[in-house]
């Protein structure tokens, strides 16, 4: 499985912006999908998961409320809406699938079999 991840760019404070990750392959239906991020001199950290039917959702607290996951099963595609973008959301972000429908482990990255590259936004305030 590929994943290529797009959609990331420079805005203000308080702007929109939708992540898409596009999946190569014909089991992108069966796994669950997450988005982490990594911003500069940080580690990388959990975002968002989405099952594989998109019935169960899971967000990081600090992007809860802002942030909405949701996946294209017959486009192999997952999506991330960021709305009211904060300067602190400054990252790279990257898409991650797991071969399994959904993981109780869903934060951690080792629960995930692959990644994709990152797509960088930058929020200026």
């Amino acid at each position: 499985v590929q994943l290529q991840a797009c959609g990331g760019g420079l805005v203000q404070a308080r702007d929109s912006l939708r992540l898409s990750c596009a999946a190569s392959g014909r089991s992108f239906s069966s796994y669950a999908m997450a988005w982490f991020r990594q911003a500069p001199g940080k580690e990388r950290e959990f975002v968002a998961a989405i099952s594989s039917s998109g019935d169960n959702k899971a967000y990081a607290d600090s992007v809860k409320g802002r942030f909405t996951i949701s996946r294209d099963n017959a486009k192999n595609t997952v999506y991330l809406q960021m709305n009211s973008l904060k300067p602190e959301d400054t990252a790279v972000y990257y898409c991650a699938a797991d071969r399994g429908w959904w993981s109780t482990r869903y934060r951690q990255g080792s629960s995930y079999d692959y990644w994709g590259e990152g797509t960088l936004v930058t929020v200026s305030s």
